[in-house]
């Protein structure tokens, strides 16, 4: 199968290419030369585009689009949200009908169901959050909302959406690095005691989920993919984490109310003042590590034939290794 991926020189989109790209010909929207090298040193095509110019001319002869690429910041412009996010992928939905791409698959998240609640044992009838206040989950609820709507397989133009949750494992560039910065600067915290539980989604997980959504699963339906062996509480699992990346995680204590009424007076502070860079703490971020996240994957594992071939100390075992 030929297949046009976003993100690929990213976390997620560059795992599915190294993983899949022995079974696919695979080529990859690249918006620079570092990215043209990073894409061609996973072994795939880059094509010299973005996701403000995409056309139908970028994905001839393509099959499938695996769409990975995402404005992911924590903190930023609501405009930078909604161009990428929404209209990028409105874009990108537009491009691959034009050129007879046959199944189109998004990389949604549960961020795009969060206004700020704790999600207990949600599956995928749980209603997207398209008003939310943070601008990373509006807007990737509003996306999502767009490929599925797309949805058209009489007219031979499937979408599938694959919702992953707290993406972790060798190659992330994100969640570790501002884990290791926090503890190492004296910034970490560990919100009501870091007893709140969360799914989770190891990158080999996920990437075989991405996979089986190629060719199974149900047109403009969602599906979330997690790891086995339940949720877990993030003082149980980001030391564990920490540790196999190669660092100590320390951070005091702060109560969950207080986190969110800190992130809420800083994002203020950030918005009125000239201030540079991005607030210590945003809602976003304290509301991910103050409530609880427990999903259910039953839909994944029975319409897409998912089963997580990799257990979390397979993965921690994987991430210590690489380095």
């Amino acid at each position: 199968m030929k297949i046009f991926v976003t993100g690929a020189s990213g976390f997620v989109g560059g795992a599915f290419v190294r993983e899949a790209g022995a079974r696919h010909v695979i080529v990859a929207m690249s918006r620079s030369e570092t990215s043209d090298a990073k894409i061609s040193a996973l072994g795939a095509v880059p094509v010299r585009c973005d996701l403000k110019n995409v056309s139908a001319e970028h994905l001839k002869g393509c099959e499938a689009v695996m769409h990975c690429a995402a404005y992911v910041e924590e903190w930023g412009p609501w405009s930078a949200y909604w161009r990428a996010n929404v209209e990028g992928t409105q874009r990108l939905l537009a491009a691959a009908k034009k050129a007879g791409v046959k199944r189109f698959v998004h990389i949604g998240t549960e961020a795009a169901l969060l206004k700020g609640q704790a999600l207990i044992d949600a599956d995928e009838t749980y209603p997207l959050a398209l008003d939310s206040p943070f601008p990373y989950s509006r807007t990737k609820a509003h996306a999502e909302k767009a490929v599925r709507a797309a949805s058209d397989p009489a007219n031979g133009f499937e979408t599938i959406v694959v919702r992953p949750r707290f993406v972790w494992g060798p190659g992330d560039e994100t969640l570790l690095p501002i884990l290791r910065r926090m503890s190492e600067t004296g910034r970490f915290a560990w919100i009501d005691g870091g007893r709140h539980r969360t799914s989770t989604s190891y990158i080999g997980n996920l990437t075989y989920a991405m996979e089986l959504a190629l060719t199974r699963g149900r047109s403009g339906e969602s599906y979330f993919v997690l790891d086995g062996g339940g949720p877990v509480t993030f003082r149980a699992f980001l030391p564990k984490l920490a540790e196999a990346a190669g660092f100590e995680l320390k951070g005091r204590e702060v109560p969950g109310w207080l986190a969110r009424g800190m992130a809420f007076v800083a994002e203020k502070a950030w918005r009125m003042l000239p201030l540079s860079g991005a607030p210590p703490l945003t809602r976003f971020g304290a509301n991910i590590l103050s409530r609880d996240c427990i999903l259910v994957d039953n839909k994944a594992r029975a319409e897409l034939g998912y089963a997580p071939p990799f257990t979390r100390e397979q993965g921690l075992a994987a991430l210590a290794s690489s380095g």
